[in-house]
C-alpha cells in the first residue's frame, strides 16, 4: 500500500489533504517570505489518529513537520516538499481545569486564550499571553518557548508548563511533569519547551494557572529620544520593581499602532514605554509613584497612568496591534527576535537606526524591554527580491549585534529556518554538535522537523567563509541534519 493510501485508512474524512488548493494555507507559517507546497497534509482529530500517522511516515521514511496553529514567525513549521505536515489543531480540547491545584490539562491545539477565558470562571488565568494569543495554540507555545508582554514577571511558557505528554518518532508516548512540583523521573520539561518539533509531538499540557491580581494599571511615559527610554528601563528595575510588563515602543511602532488602534499614544516623541504594575492598591499606588518618579527624572515629557480597566486594555490592545499595523508602511515585514541585556538597550537600538539608514528599509522597534527581548520589524516588500535580501542581510546582522553585545538570537520566537545562519554566529561546532546528539536521541532516524533550529555543521562552516556584511547571505535552506 503507497503513502497516500495508509493515511486515508486511518485518518477520518476531510483530515488527509491532497490537492494543492486544499493544502495551500499550510504552505507557510506567520513567516510568509518562505513557501514550500508539502507533500500531504494531516489533520488527525485523535491522539490515536496522530499516532498512526506518525508510525506510516516512519514506515515510508517520509519526513514530519509538526503544526499548531501556523503563527510562527521563524518558519518553525515551514513544510517540507517530500514531507507531511502534521497539524494538531484539531485536538483542542480543555480537558481539566484543576482549580484546587491551581492548573489545566489541556491538548496541544487549544488557543492559548481560551485557557485563561475557561478558568476566568474561578478568578484564575494564564500568564503567557503573545501578542498572537487570540489564535495561538498552546502546544505551538511549548514548541516555541513563547512569551508576551507579561513575561518580566510572570515568565515564559518554560516557566508556566508544569508537565508535558510527547510522542516520540517512534511511538512512545513519554509523560514529563505533571501536577506535582517534583515529579519522578528525569526533568527534562526546559528540553522540551522550545525544541521547534525536533524530538517529539506535543499531545497534551499540564499549565500552571494564577490568581487574578486584585489591580492592575498601566503607566505611559513619553520619552525624547530612544536612549532615555532604554535607560528608564533599566532605572525601573535598579529600582528593585519587577513590573508585570515592561514594553516599549520607538516613534514609527508608535504611530502604526496609534492609527491602527486609536489607543490614545502620544505621536510627538521618540519613544514611549508602557509599565504595567500589579498586586494590591496599595502596592500599585506605591511602586506607580515610584515609577513615575522615575520616568520623570530620566526626561520623559508626559507621564499618564489607566485610569480604569477599560483604559488599561485599549492601551494593551495598541501594543499588541503593532505588528499587523505595520501594514500601514509597507507590504511586508520581517520581524526579528534577539535578546541582550538591558544595559545595551541604547546601543543597540543606535545601532538598528544607523542600519535601517543605511539599508534604505523602516525599521520599527517594538519589544519587551524589561526583559532586553528585541523585535525589530524591518518593513519591505516581498514582491522585491532585492528588497527580501536585504531584508535577510539587516536581519541577521542584528542578530549578530545581540550577540557581540552579550545577547542571543531568539528570545521567544525559535530559530525555525529564519535563524539556522545566526546560530552559526552564537554556538561554537562542539555545542552544535551537543545538539545534534540530543536530537539523535530522541529521533535517531531524523524524521521530525529536519533541517530546522539546529544548522549543520556544513552549513556553519560555508556561513564562516562567508562576509556577514556584503548583503549576499545564503538563503535559509532546508537540509537534514
Amino acid at each position: 500500500m503507497n503513502f497516500e493510501a495508509a493515511l486515508a485508512e486511518v485518518l477520518p474524512p476531510g483530515a488527509l489533504l491532497l490537492e494543492d488548493e486544499a493544502k495551500r494555507p499550510f504552505e507557510c507559517d506567520g513567516l510568509s517570505a518562505y513557501c514550500a507546497m508539502p507533500r500531504v497534509v494531516c489533520l488527525p482529530e485523535t491522539a490515536a489518529q496522530a499516532r498512526e500517522v506518525l508510525r506510516i511516515c516512519r514506515e515510508h521514511a517520509v519526513p514530519i513537520v509538526p503544526r499548531g496553529a501556523g503563527t510562527g514567525l521563524s518558519g518553525g513549521a515551514l513544510p517540507l516538499r517530500e514531507g507531511c505536515v502534521l497539524s494538531l489543531a484539531r485536538l483542542n480540547r480543555i480537558l481539566e481545569i484543576d482549580v484546587a491545584n491551581g492548573v489545566a490539562v489541556v491538548e496541544p491545539g487549544v488557543r492559548n486564550l481560551a485557557i485563561s477565558e475557561a478558568a476566568a470562571v474561578h478568578g484564575l488565568y494564564y500568564a503567557p499571553d503573545p501578542s498572537s494569543q487570540i489564535a495561538c495554540s498552546i502546544g505551538g507555545n511549548v514548541a516555541e518557548n513563547s512569551g508576551g508582554v507579561h513575561c518580566l514577571k510572570y515568565g515564559l511558557t518554560v516557566h508556566n508548563v508544569l508537565g508535558v505528554k510527547l510522542l516520540l518518532a517512534d511511538g512512545e508516548l513519554l509523560e514529563l511533569g505533571g501536577k506535582v512540583l517534583d515529579a519522578p523521573g528525569l526533568d527534562l520539561l526546559a528540553v522540551v519547551n522550545g525544541s521547534e518539533g525536533l524530538l517529539g509531538l506535543v499531545m497534551e499540557v499540564t499549565v500552571k494557572l494564577l490568581a487574578r491580581p486584585p489591580v492592575a494599571q498601566v503607566l505611559l511615559g513619553a520619552f525624547a529620544s530612544v536612549t532615555a527610554a532604554a535607560d528608564a528601563v533599566g532605572a525601573v528595575i535598579e529600582a528593585g520593581i519587577t513590573p508585570a510588563g515592561l514594553e516599549m515602543m520607538d516613534r514609527l511602532a508608535t504611530r502604526c499602532a496609534e492609527e491602527f488602534a486609536h489607543a490614545g499614544y502620544p505621536l510627538d516623541c521618540a519613544a514611549v514605554l508602557l509599565c504595567e504594575l500589579d498586586g494590591t492598591a496599595e502596592e500599585v499606588a506605591e511602586q506607580g509613584a515610584e515609577v513615575a518618579a522615575i520616568f520623570r527624572r530620566l526626561g520623559a515629557t508626559e507621564v499618564r497612568a489607566s485610569q480604569d480597566e477599560a483604559e488599561r486594555l485599549r492601551i494593551w490592545k495598541g501594543r499588541k496591534s503593532a505588528f499587523p499595523a505595520m501594514g500601514r508602511i509597507a507590504p511586508d515585514y520581517y520581524c526579528m527576535d534577539g535578546t541582550i541585556p538591558r544595559r545595551e538597550l541604547g546601543r543597540v537600538l543606535t545601532r538598528i537606526a544607523e542600519l535601517s539608514e543605511e539599508s534604505g528599509l523602516p525599521i520599527a522597534n517594538v519589544f519587551h524591554a524589561g526583559d532586553g527581548n528585541l523585535h525589530p520589524l524591518i518593513a519591505y516588500d516581498a514582491n522585491d527580491d532585492a528588497q527580501l535580501r536585504t531584508a535577510e542581510a539587516v536581519g541577521t546582522r542584528i542578530l549578530e549585534l545581540c550577540v557581540e553585545v552579550g545577547g542571543t538570537v531568539t528570545g521567544e520566537h525559535g530559530v525555525g529556518v529564519e535563524k539556522l545562519d545566526a546560530m552559526c554566529a552564537q554556538f561554537s561546532p562542539a555545542e552544535l554538535a551537543a545538539f545534534h546528539r540530543l536530537k539523535a536521541a530522541f529521533d535517531p532516524a531524523g524524521l521530525l522537523n529536519p533541517g530546522r533550529a539546529v544548522p549543520s555543521l556544513a552549513r556553519c562552516a560555508e556561513f564562516g567563509r562567508m562576509h556577514v556584511h556584503s548583503g549576499q547571505l545564503p538563503h535559509p535552506e532546508l537540509e537534514r541534519f
